[in-house]
């Protein structure tokens, strides 16, 4: 096309120089939360050790209410919003954007929040693939009156390398998981304290516990998505996804918002840690040649 617009981020290639904005970027952050990743972006500011001109602040780039998107060095942190309709809408856009800025050997990650299954809340789970409701690990979509499907399976190497962040002094554990996608909160997810509750409380169970015993270590509403089309880019990506509430336990947190806070912290500061390592070498590549 002459002209591509990213509607939902308010750009496109005529009207901005997508290259000179997005060109070093090494690094997608995402998470459903706008505060959440305007945090992490600040947080990246403080870790790269990059200082602002005084009386500045990060500014979102996007000019629309529906994302927001910070830029720290090679690091862009974004929110994908809650679910997979909104998840796809974004990585639609961040993926032309990445190609259209000549980006090249980009890492994606979802950073966000979760319930665990047999996992004692404050576990970050690194996600090795996202499985439908029957524990497939395939995302379905209808195009043009017909289903298609695309395997979720996320990247080993990212997923491993991400959990030896986690260091001894850390208090809280990392695990490889799999993560089972769901299209909704209440009901998809088996939730009893919904508007609507058409089943008992040991079906519930049997379906969760059977989840568990497929490997399932958390439950959200975006993986499958996010797997599927970074696969389709041949983009590498990881999940990493703290657990708020063990849900083999109950539905509903009890947990002091603080302590929530406190929690979501952890899947953030594995991130940066992979992304300073990473960087590290990097430069230690480039001094050597």
């Amino acid at each position: 096309m002459d002209n591509d617009i990213l509607f939902h981020f308010g750009l496109s290639t005529t009207g901005n120089d997508l290259p000179k904005m997005f060109g070093d970027v090494k690094f997608v952050c995402c998470g459903g939360s706008t505060h959440r990743m305007e945090t992490f972006a600040n947080y990246m500011l403080q870790e790269l050790g990059m200082e602002l001109p005084t009386g500045q602040s990060l500014s979102n780039i996007c000019s629309t209410d529906r994302y927001v998107m910070y830029k720290v060095g090679p690091v862009l942190s974004i929110n994908h919003g809650i679910g997979m309709p909104s998840m796809s809408i974004m990585l639609h856009e961040i993926i032309k954007l990445m190609h259209y800025a000549g980006c090249t050997d980009v890492v994606f990650f979802r950073i966000g929040t979760s319930g665990g299954l047999g996992m004692k809340p404050g576990t970050v789970v690194i996600s090795e693939e996202a499985v439908n409701y029957k524990f497939q690990p395939v995302f379905q979509l209808p195009i043009l009156g017909e289903m298609k499907s695309w395997p979720t399976t996320l990247s080993k190497e990212v997923a491993e390398e991400v959990q030896s962040c986690c260091l001894p002094g850390d208090d809280f554990d990392a695990v490889i998981k799999k993560t089972l996608s769901t299209d909704d909160f209440y009901e998809g997810q088996g939730r009893l304290d919904g508007a609507f509750c058409e089943f008992t409380v040991k079906d519930k169970m049997d379906y969760l516990q059977s989840a568990h015993d497929n490997g399932v270590g958390n439950v959200e509403m975006e993986s499958s998505c996010f797997a599927a089309m970074t696969n389709r880019a041949n983009i590498k990506a990881g999940v990493v996804c703290v657990t708020l509430i063990d849900r083999l336990e109950g539905d509903q947190l009890s947990t002091p918002a603080n302590v929530l806070h406190h929690w979501e912290e952890r899947a953030q500061q594995l991130v940066a840690r992979y992304i300073l390592k990473k960087l590290k070498q990097h430069q230690q590549q480039q001094q050597r040649k």
